[in-house]
């Protein structure tokens, strides 16, 4: 059984993995440190977790540990000490093997710099994305095509990406990251390089998505966007500055379209 560290008196103690189910992704007194004299603490005991069917976004300036708070959740970068389980599974203990093959089953995606291949069509860039799973060409293809569709480019299915618009390549990114149905989808800066009209596209169809179940987790330096998603994370200090949960319309009485 895995050691963890005490929980400090200033952050109230999350649940044990697996009491409440298994959530989407679970981080208890997460601690990142590099090297260096003294060593650098990037993260400093960072406790959270996100249940299926969220919508979270983290915001935080520049320095404050979001970058590695992203690379630590999204399993890219070991914390050193702490534990991070994905979908109920904790990771401290596995391989690094054993983690990558977690990463590609679980984790979605979608990063600032869409890393379309060129040469290749929309419908193959996303099947791409189940290359390394074993999943048949032609399922491959099929789950590709549904996933394109789902983010509104069932008409762009043999486009490649230089005849796509910035808004069209993300939406391609996004559907890669959904094809091999994740826990949960991680989207960092993912309206970095578009404008705005593109960046309102995109932003609904990631609520559209969350509306359909899809739990995804945006990482953004907008304030504007986090304000306007259900729940805000904001990191500041290597911590977890606030946890706000904005009151959904539904709750508020207002009319909630069909």
């Amino acid at each position: 059984m895995m050691t963890r560290t005490a929980t400090s008196p200033a952050t109230p103690a999350a649940p044990a993995i697996g009491t409440r189910g298994p959530s989407a992704l679970e981080l208890r007194e997460v601690v990142k440190e590099f090297p260096g004299q003294p060593p650098v603490r990037a993260l400093d005991g960072v406790s959270l977790r996100i249940d299926h069917g969220e919508l979270v976004a983290v915001v935080g300036p520049s320095g404050s540990g979001k970058s590695t708070l992203l690379n630590v959740m999204g399993t890219l970068d070991r914390p050193t000490s702490g534990v991070v389980a994905i979908d109920g599974i904790d990771t401290a203990s596995r391989s690094d093997d054993d983690v990558a093959g977690i990463r590609s089953r679980k984790i979605g995606f979608v990063f600032q710099q869409f890393h379309l291949l060129p040469g290749m069509s929309a419908v193959d860039n996303v099947a791409n994305g189940l290359l390394y799973q074993g999943v048949p060409i032609r399922e491959r293809q099929r789950r590709s095509i549904e996933a394109l569709g789902r983010v509104g480019l069932g008409h762009r299915l043999d486009h490649n990406p230089r005849h796509l618009s910035g808004g069209e390549q993300q939406r391609v990114a996004v559907a890669r990251a959904l094809v091999h149905r994740p826990a949960f989808v991680l989207a960092d800066e993912p309206t970095g390089n578009l404008d705005s009209r593109s960046t309102e596209a995109v932003m609904a169809l990631i609520r559209d998505l969350n509306d359909e179940g899809t739990t995804i987790v945006v990482i953004t330096h907008d304030q504007d966007i986090a304000d306007a998603l259900p729940r805000q994370l904001t990191v500041l200090d290597g911590r977890i500055e606030s946890d706000s949960t904005r009151p959904s319309t539904a709750a508020e009485g207002e009319a909630v379209p069909s």
